[in-house]
């Protein structure tokens, strides 16, 4: 697939996964909007693209999950369009289930999985307007098999592979395309941050 002249939009593009693929991106000519939370960040990204025009910057919280239809609106308006939508976003926890409070689950729910729907539900109608978009969802091996220590994590995956494998086979007449990658242990600050 060539991603010369796409519009990408990612989201957690300010360290990690998020970061690699806008740089990757922008060496395939790619049109890129970088969002996370840290707009200081985002600009560091955007200064190491290969060309800084085609890189803009939209600052979103998962967390704000009922106001994510502004956000849509305005990456929209930046290219007109939105062909991939990486929902690559969100939070990791390292705790045994006993030990963690209700309120952590909550949270990693409200911004792994709500946000990213929210977000993703937001974006839908103008990928049925165009009769093309795909999604690409950033979960995780635990998405598929929970381990020690990642329970609310897991959890918030496996609700992803279960929203977007319904939506995948809704709008397969619509041209929309679901990706889910699910990489193991990455060497990023997620695990840290965790």
């Amino acid at each position: 697939m060539s991603f010369s002249g796409k519009i990408v939009w990612i989201t957690g593009a300010s360290s990690g996964i998020g970061k690699a693929l806008a740089l990757e991106l922008s060496k395939q000519e790619a049109k890129i909007i970088l969002s996370s939370r840290k707009k200081e960040d985002l600009e560091l990204v955007k200064q190491q693209c290969k060309n800084v025009n085609d890189v803009k910057i939209i600052t979103l919280d998962l967390e704000d999950y009922n106001n994510l239809q502004p956000k849509v609106d305005a990456a929209i308006a930046l290219f007109g369009k939105i062909d991939i939508l990486v929902n690559n976003g969100g939070i990791s926890q390292r705790s045994f289930a006993k030990d963690t409070l209700i309120s952590v689950d909550k949270r990693i729910m409200d911004i792994n999985y709500l946000g990213t729907v929210a977000l993703s539900k937001a974006l839908l109608p103008h990928f049925i307007e165009n009769k093309m978009g795909h999604f690409v969802v950033t979960t995780s091996i635990v998405g598929k098999i929970g381990t020690p220590l990642r329970s609310s994590y897991a959890a918030s995956k496996h609700a992803l592979h279960g929203f977007f494998d319904s939506l995948r086979a809704e709008h397969h007449n619509d041209n929309i395309a679901v990706t889910l990658v699910c990489p193991g242990f990455v060497n990023t600050n997620i695990s840290k941050n965790g």
